[in-house]
């Protein structure tokens, strides 16, 4: 994920630009060959198939996953064009920020694996309310990790890297309030379920709220976008 944290693949695959600049004086290596799908993107793909057979995600949001597929397409032909292989394998950020990296995994901790989990429990408990608020911000997060990881083997520019994340981490703040709207009304409405799973979804979904809002108005907008445009504006006006 990048900013998911979005989730960030094509962040910590970077290397520092002073590597790529001696790099470029010498015989340029060899690019490694990588498959359409990998290990990662398979996984969240399962995700995205099986709750969209199970019938949790609604026709917006799977209507949101295909606009973004069509619209990433379009803008990287007409408005961000890749440069060149090398200016888009220039760094955002260093591949050994141990800081990032911890960061990263807490966002695919806080925001997939435990929702997740705490989705199958509630198919065990029969809280269908639960799972029908928390569904949609898991199937919104594993689309954009599996975005982020096509935008990133599909070589697209910086941009187009930058705008998946940015553009899911603002439609799921609002999937993610819904969720948090139903959790509260649980309690308010007598809720007869597990009185722990009441407390751990109210939890669950305050804790993503916190983390994506700091995520997109704290890191993604103020940090990670000046920066990549940037090396994007800066790489375009070299060729030019």
């Amino acid at each position: 994920m990048s900013g998911g944290v979005g989730p960030c693949s094509d962040i910590l695959k970077d290397e520092n630009s002073e590597q790529i600049t001696n790099n470029s004086q010498k015989k340029p290596p060899q690019q490694q060959n990588r498959g359409f799908f990998t290990f990662g993107q398979l996984n969240v793909l399962a995700i995205i198939i099986i709750f969209s057979s199970s019938g949790m995600v609604s026709i917006e949001d799977f209507s949101f996953v295909l606009f973004s597929l069509i619209y990433i397409y379009f803008i990287s032909k007409i408005a961000f064009p890749p440069i060149s292989p090398k200016t888009e394998q220039l760094p955002v950020f260093g591949e050994k920020n141990s800081v990032l990296n911890l960061y990263v995994s807490i966002g695919a901790l806080v925001g997939l694996f435990l929702p997740i989990l705490y989705i199958f429990e509630g198919i065990y408990e029969g809280d269908k309310e639960g799972i029908k608020a928390a569904a949609p911000h898991v199937f919104l997060l594993a689309s954009q990790v599996f975005m982020e990881g096509l935008t990133f083997t599909g070589q697209f520019s910086l941009p187009i890297r930058v705008f998946v994340p940015v553009f899911y981490n603002s439609r799921r703040i609002f999937t993610i309030m819904e969720w948090l709207k139903t959790e509260i009304s649980k309690v308010d409405e007598e809720y007869g379920g597990n009185v722990r799973r009441v407390y751990m979804g109210r939890g669950l979904a305050a804790a993503n709220m916190v983390f994506w809002c700091f995520n997109l108005f704290c890191f993604l907008l103020p940090v990670y976008l000046p920066k990549a445009f940037k090396i994007y504006y800066c790489g375009r006006k070299s060729k030019d």
